[in-house]
């Protein structure tokens, strides 16, 4: 009578097992790190949102124009300069004009913050602003870790928040750009 296993019957089991948790892991630390970026793009959505009620005081009380008052919020969030980096579209292509930016800084909770203005407004909004919530660490892919919000003259506005969600949700899916997923996110969509 047989009492326990060979050690042939326990390494098959231990290489079974191995080979399970290589095929599971990289699943759930990606799904954890998306997680962990999400929810901190929610928390940096709410304070931006926020700040235009201090843009909105300071233009009252001292008459500013709207870039004024932008900019001496803006540089209370900024900790200082950080090094440019390439950002790419979750498709894997680079962005258009629009979504490039030149003057990254580092804010105070480390994240990357790059803001561009434009010298006429489009369709009402007067720039965008880029928020890499993990810093210049990878991915660096929009609707990864950076996330964006169209400013306005008086609000930021998550990218295509007044979209469809089916059309955010394919944007925001291995073959779109990854700009839609700064809305579709904070509405509860989730990344396939």
């Amino acid at each position: 009578m047989k009492k326990g296993f060979t050690i042939v019957e326990v390494s098959i089991l231990f290489v079974i097992f191995l080979i399970v948790a290589f095929l599971v892991a990289p699943l759930s630390l990606d799904d954890s790190m998306q997680a962990k970026n999400t929810s901190r793009w929610r928390n940096v959505q709410e304070d931006f949102s926020n700040i235009f009620y201090s843009i909105n005081t300071q233009k009252e009380d001292n008459k500013k124009t709207f870039e004024e008052a932008f900019n001496t919020t803006i540089k209370n969030e900024i900790k200082s300069d950080a090094q440019s980096y390439k950002i790419t579209f979750l498709n894997g292509t680079y962005p258009s004009d629009t979504y490039r930016f030149k003057d990254f800084k580092t804010t105070y909770s480390n994240a990357i913050l790059a803001t561009k203005i434009f010298d006429e407004p489009q369709n009402g909004i007067k720039g965008v602003l880029m928020y890499d919530v993990n810093g210049s660490s990878g991915p660096n892919v929009w609707g990864k870790d950076v996330f964006g919000l169209n400013i306005y003259e008086d609000k930021f506005e998550p990218f295509c928040k007044n979209d469809s969600l089916s059309a955010q949700k394919q944007d925001c899916s291995k073959n779109g750009t990854g700009l839609c997923c700064s809305n579709y996110y904070l509405v509860g969509g989730q990344f396939d």
